[in-house]
């Protein structure tokens, strides 16, 4: 075969693509069933963000180390940009300021944040000298660089986002080799603050989520309504589900958000815990596969990318699924693949490009791991 297909075309990861590939169908599948059975409004246009962010990223598996090294601060300074963009002008929806609209595309510029924080935080690790890593000169950068997009986000309100953010960036923090009595110690502070935080510093609304999460059945339907039904899809699906196009609780409308953040219950409940065990079995395969990059890339920064970039991922999973199951307050995070929405399947699928692109140019310096 090598002798009739071109190399560039060869060296793709065929096998991680096939699997986003099924992944993507089989939100489609969902999409479709969650719709009546029908390609609109949800999953045709699902399957054509899906492909044409599949070739964006085919493209940035063409480009090496260099390139993302360079960008990496000034992709930074133009998402904050955008953000700062966002308070002054951006559009409303579902009660939140999130999006911008661009004219021509309208995007959310804190999904992009993710991405350009691991990137930005990774070059920053990259630079610093290994002698001042337990020094205040690695502090500080990183809590400025997480100061203005945390900032901005939390204004929006976007809590999930948020926490996203800053648990990808304290990730790459932590494989650098900050000390751990600092992560010890921010936990012991957050936990202080916390209590602060939920009476001074969140909106009422974000607060109802907080106490819903701890006991949903004090409102079931009000603030506990989207557990409460997400509950009882995903139990109503028993071992093997409904069936196909036969749920209930979405094509009835009892369960809100059911082809966006509440997508898995949607799922839970036509393909039942087969379908949830096939769902997380197919994201193992990804994070192993995008931990397998991160362990055969050469230099430090490619490492940390790499690993910040399958956390990033491996966040949006765990969070959502927390939440749909009530083990997590709702906070409005998409299931990749699964979920309906063109702003996180682009972070998603950028990920996956700059994970291809570390993939083909692993580089040759010493590891950052030891």
């Amino acid at each position: 075969m090598s002798d009739f297909v071109p190399a560039p075309i060869a060296q793709l990861p065929w096998k991680t693509i096939l699997l986003l590939l099924i992944m993507a169908s089989f939100g489609f599948v969902v999409l479709y069933s969650a719709a009546g059975g029908s390609l609109t409004p949800w999953a045709g246009l699902h399957m054509v963000r899906f492909l044409i962010f599949l070739a964006m990223a085919i493209v940035f598996s063409r480009l090496n180390e260099n390139f993302w090294k360079t960008i990496a601060f000034p992709v930074y300074i133009v998402v904050v940009l955008m953000l700062l963009g966002v308070e002054l002008i951006g559009a409303v929806g579902g009660g939140s300021q999130r999006w911008l609209n661009l004219g021509f595309i309208r995007i959310q510029p804190s999904e992009l944040m993710k991405v350009a924080i691991i990137l930005a935080v990774a070059r920053f690790y990259d630079l610093l000298p290994p002698s001042q890593i337990r020094s205040w000169s690695a502090i500080w950068p990183l809590l400025v660089l997480l100061a203005f997009p945390c900032g901005l986000i939390i204004l929006q309100p976007d809590l999930g986002t948020t926490i996203t953010v800053a648990a990808g960036a304290l990730t790459i923090a932590f494989l650098a080799g900050l000390p751990m009595r600092l992560f010890v110690g921010g936990a012991v502070a957050l936990a202080v603050l916390t209590p602060i935080a939920f009476f001074f510093g969140l909106e009422e609304y974000q607060q109802r989520r907080v106490t819903t999460f701890l006991n949903p059945e004090n409102d079931p339907l009000g603030a506990g309504y989207h557990i409460t039904q997400s509950k009882i899809a995903i139990g109503s699906g028993g071992i093997f589900g409904k069936g196909f196009l036969n749920g209930t609780q979405s094509h009835l409308d009892y369960l809100p958000e059911g082809h966006t953040d509440f997508v898995f219950a949607t799922m839970a409940e036509e393909w039942g815990l087969l379908g949830g065990v096939i769902v997380l079995f197919g994201f193992f395969l990804l994070f192993r596969w995008g931990l397998g990059v991160a362990m055969k890339a050469k230099t430090r920064f490619s490492q940390l990318v790499a690993v910040g970039l399958t956390t990033t991922i491996f966040f949006y999973v765990a969070i959502n699924l927390m939440m749909v199951m009530g083990l997590a307050p709702v906070v409005g995070i998409p299931l990749p693949f699964l979920s309906h929405g063109g702003s996180s399947m682009m972070t998603i699928m950028i990920c996956v490009g700059i994970l291809m692109s570390i993939d083909r140019h692993p580089g040759r310096q010493s590891s950052a791991f030891g």
